[in-house]
């Protein structure tokens, strides 16, 4: 179970370094239901990591990944598909990077942030999660490589719970410096923002390129 989950770890960290998923929950915790659109955000993010996870976890178990060679090779080429993607996507990432001195623009939805009501705030956090092609491809390739373990289904529960944990800790990390960090908790949360719309073209290109290259090696594993 541990190998397991340390194969998967490289997948749960590229999903909660999203920079727009958390200046999104940021705004929603600088919005006048902050204390309610902030925890509504955080249970559709992890609702959504869950789902897609367990989702191909189920499909992958259906299809005895873990001991039928040619499922196990079909997963494996999946794995490098979504592992090419994932480097296209960060190409066109850093393609579309601004320029010298220009701002990085943000999403239009983010402007009407202030206005969603605890079930938007949910369905966000769901579509951020699930639906972002980035985090989608990983959590698939996390259900993916749980069942090719070939663990007890105990095991697995545990596996996935502990994926979704790390994978939302910076979703999470937001909430909560804004519940119990005082006084500092809007300083300290509007330096992440600041931060990381200046530095998000730069750090999705490196993330999706480094854990597309870890995909395409893990797909590569099963033809050795």
């Amino acid at each position: 179970m541990a190998d397991t989950f340390g194969d998967i770890l490289p997948f749960a960290i590229g999903i909660a370094i999203s920079p727009v998923p958390i200046i999104a929950v940021i705004l929603m915790l600088f919005s006048s239901r902050a204390r309610i659109n902030g925890p509504s955000f955080l249970v559709g993010w992890v609702f959504g990591v869950a789902v897609v996870t367990l989702v191909v976890l189920w499909l992958a178990d259906a299809g005895d990944v873990a001991t039928d060679s040619s499922a196990s090779d079909g997963v494996a080429w999946g794995k490098l598909v979504l592992g090419l993607a994932l480097i296209m996507l960060g190409l066109r990432q850093w393609r579309g990077r601004p320029k010298p001195g220009e701002q990085a623009s943000m999403p239009k939805w983010m402007t009407s942030i202030d206005a969603f009501t605890p079930v938007k705030a949910f369905g966000l956090g769901v579509v951020l999660s699930a639906v972002n092609p980035k985090n989608l491809i990983l959590s698939a390739g996390a259900g993916a490589t749980i069942a090719q373990a070939g663990l007890s289904g105990s095991d697995d529960a545990v596996v996935v719970i502990l994926f979704v944990i790390v994978a939302s800790v910076s979703i999470a990390g937001a909430v909560l410096v804004y519940l119990f960090g005082g006084e500092k908790a809007q300083h300290v949360l509007d330096g992440w923002k600041a931060w990381l719309g200046e530095h998000n073209a730069a750090v999705m290109t490196v993330l999706l390129v480094v854990m597309g290259s870890v995909l395409l090696g893990k797909g590569l594993d099963v033809f050795d």
